[in-house]
């Protein structure tokens, strides 16, 4: 009898999956206790930094993002460390200069790293190629990254094309990131039959149950020949999080692939998570429901919410669903981009402003006008040159790299937290995050401060009254 197909899996749960369902706010202190049997799993990595979790430390959690993963590597002895790398955005919601992405890499290796998902919210290779270089050349592993979306230009070449492009950068692997849960399992069987076939490097898989469909998608992956899954948790796993791994370890039973991971392990795990979740109750208010609008729209779940709040403020909540059906309108005229961050903000933000205001493209943020003007990269599909003159006139987009443009920022951030600098990563959260890295420096050396004078007072015998 021929052995089974090994699938291996990709653990979201201390990254996506929080990042999904509870707002990116699970504490370290949370992690800490079930660390050692994620460990023994057998997960081929653990996502457990990156994405939204370095700013969420900092501004809501009161903890340091470096100070968290050198923990977690640490505690992860036996597999591998794995990280969200928006490309040129970095951690962050724009584009940062060469200078502080190359630090970033070389001190996030430093500190524990193994694999870099490295993604582009446009698609634009020429983003993502610089952290590609500075992956590989720090000796980690480079995983190139093409966001799943829908549209005339995103055909089956389109994501062909794409995937060579990726290799020949010398990316190690690959993933389909399906961030908005649309990918449908018939798409994803094609997509990773061709990159099986075309391809000389692993392929891995990343969706959201959004929509329903994730792990049929996944099953029709693995039929294709993929390498490894994102799963999460079966208690942090479903609604906008990622499939669950369990039920993704029992459905393969009997078919001619399996996932090497104990099931009894992972009863502990999901049975901890459980009582961990009930702590961030007030957090938790994903719908449990799949959402058709995602399939109807292509609107990620974060989306609808940014819409609630936003009308909510203009007192116009019925406008909802003449803002959900003019998204796609503002997709198009803005050459396709896939609905993700910081994509998603741009053209959901406008679809708002042009209900609101009663005419289209009336008025337009900063970030619209950069989007036009090409600050952000290469639309996948030429914008609707109508709409980009009325937003930016007669100025010409350009047409280099962005980060080309942008000049070292290191210095300026050096001279920034210098009062509070204790490490040279503090430079680094400086540079990402210049109204959140100084405040969240200053009060943990004040607190610190604080420790070492009690710590000193108790020694001394000194006790004021």
């Amino acid at each position: 009898m021929t052995a089974p197909n090994k699938v291996m899996v990709t653990d979201t749960t201390l990254r996506d999956a929080h990042q999904s369902l509870l707002a990116t706010r699970m504490k370290i202190e949370h992690m800490m206790p079930i660390l050692e049997k994620i460990d023994q799993a057998g997960f081929y990595s653990v996502e457990m930094w990156g994405g939204a979790t370095f700013d969420s430390c900092m501004r809501f959690l009161n903890e340091d993002p470096w100070d968290r993963l050198k923990f977690l590597r640490e505690c992860l002895k036996n597999t591998k460390t794995q990280m969200l790398l928006r490309g040129q955005n970095i951690v962050g919601y724009k584009h940062y200069a060469d200078d502080v992405l190359e630090q970033f890499i070389v001190k996030a290796v430093q500190n524990g790293m193994d694999i870099f998902r490295i993604f582009d919210a446009l698609n634009d290779v020429r983003n993502m190629e610089k952290a590609i270089a500075h992956v590989i050349n720090e000796g980690a592993h480079a995983q190139g990254t093409v966001v799943y979306t829908i549209s005339p230009v995103h055909n089956y070449e389109f994501y062909m094309n794409m995937g060579r492009q990726l290799q020949e950068k010398g990316c190690h692997s690959i993933c389909l990131k399906d961030m908005a849960g649309i990918l449908s399992p018939g798409n994803a069987f094609d997509i990773v039959k061709g990159w099986k076939e075309n391809l000389d490097i692993p392929v891995h898989l990343h969706t959201h149950y959004t929509s329903g469909m994730a792990s049929m998608a996944c099953l029709k992956a693995i039929e294709a020949g993929v390498d490894v899954i994102d799963c999460a948790i079966s208690s942090m796993a479903l609604q906008t999080s990622q499939p669950a791994i369990e039920t993704m370890v029992a459905c393969l039973e009997g078919l001619p692939y399996k996932i090497n991971l104990d099931m009894e392990l992972l009863s502990k795990i999901a049975e901890y998570f459980r009582e961990v979740r009930k702590n961030y109750a007030s957090l938790d208010t994903s719908s449990s429901n799949p959402d058709v609008n995602v399939i109807k729209y292509q609107i990620p779940g974060g989306m609808i919410s940014n819409f609630y709040s936003q009308l909510k403020e203009q007192n116009a909540l019925d406008k909802l669903q003449k803002v959900l059906a003019e998204v796609p309108g503002v997709r198009e005229d803005f050459g396709y981009p896939p609905l993700v961050t910081p994509s998603s903000q741009i053209v959901g933000t406008q679809a708002v402003l042009n209900v609101l205001a009663g005419e289209r493209y009336k008025m337009a943020t900063n970030e619209v006008k950069q989007y036009m003007r090409g600050y952000y990269g290469r639309p996948p599909a030429q914008v609707n040159e109508k709409v980009r003159k009325k937003i930016i006139g007669d100025e010409e987009p350009i047409q280099c790299r962005p980060a080309d443009l942008i000049e070292p920022e290191l210095p300026a951030a050096k001279k920034e937290c210098a009062e509070y600098m204790e490490k040279y990563e503090d430079i680094i959260s400086t540079a990402l995050f210049p109204n959140v890295a100084p405040k969240f420096l200053e009060e943990k050396m004040a607190e610190r401060l604080k420790i070492d004078l009690d710590l000193a007072r108790k020694c001394s015998g000194f006790y004021p009254v």
